[in-house]
């Protein structure tokens, strides 16, 4: 699916008739991220090389990207939606960073959440992995508008019809210069999040047993060095 993914937002950006991509799930999940299952060492390599493949064409595209948030957008599907440019959201969709919990991390979030949310409000949301919901998305500015569900398409609607009556060039130029900042700080911040994340983390003992826990629906037995912390504090 991500690569698919990839390849239809790479056929877009080809085409001069699009201006707009919109991106959504159905009523129940935006999504819920990337499988478990591709998070084990020996996957997980090529699995952040496909997930960051369509992370990076968002970020890179002159398309306007808007993403239509219902039921649940965690993990992958939150890191997603949080690239696009403009988010709407309905007030009792579940966002979410629980990556931790798995003894990981959300790579894309740890890069862009501070410059979206502020360095705290980043914090507690991938160091907790603490659920919100588009209602609370939205005042922390991860998301720009909340409303009923049911009222999503029409919201949508009324910003396509504003923005096809705009020049898709100064769209995109405008888009390239309001990120001109970030654009270096995200390339530089995201393989520096690829690398801890392959060479620190995906090898320990905790992130082997909370994802390990996670696929055989058990309490992860806690690691040697959590349990010292704890005995300790």
């Amino acid at each position: 699916m991500m690569g698919e993914l990839r390849l239809a937002l790479l056929e877009i950006e080809a085409r001069a008739d699009v201006s707009v991509v919109v991106l959504e799930g159905d009523s129940r999940v935006f999504s819920a991220g990337v499988d478990i299952k591709a998070h084990v060492p020996e996957l997980v390599r090529s699995m952040l090389e496909a997930f960051h493949a369509v992370i990076r064409a968002i970020v890179a595209s002159k398309k306007v990207t808007i993403a239509c948030v219902r039921g649940a957008c965690l993990g992958g599907g939150a890191e997603l939606a949080s690239v696009c440019d403009i988010v709407y959201t309905a007030r009792d969709a579940s966002w979410g960073f629980p990556e931790i919990k798995l003894a990981c991390y959300p790579p894309v979030a740890a890069v862009v959440l501070p410059a979206l949310v502020g360095q705290k409000r980043a914090a507690e949301l991938i160091l907790t992995g603490r659920t919100i919901s588009g209602d609370e998305a939205v005042a922390i500015g991860l998301a720009n508008r909340s409303a009923v569900a049911e009222e999503l398409d029409a919201i949508v609607q009324s910003t396509l019809d504003e923005l096809r009556e705009l020049s898709p060039t100064a769209l995109a130029c405008a888009k390239k210069a309001l990120y001109g900042w970030d654009a270096i700080h995200f390339d530089k911040g995201l393989a520096r999040a690829e690398k801890i994340y392959l060479e620190e983390l995906i090898s320990t003992e905790d992130a082997r047993e909370g994802i390990a826990a996670f696929l055989e629906k058990r309490r992860p037995r806690r690691g040697k060095s959590i349990a010292e912390g704890n005995r300790r504090g």
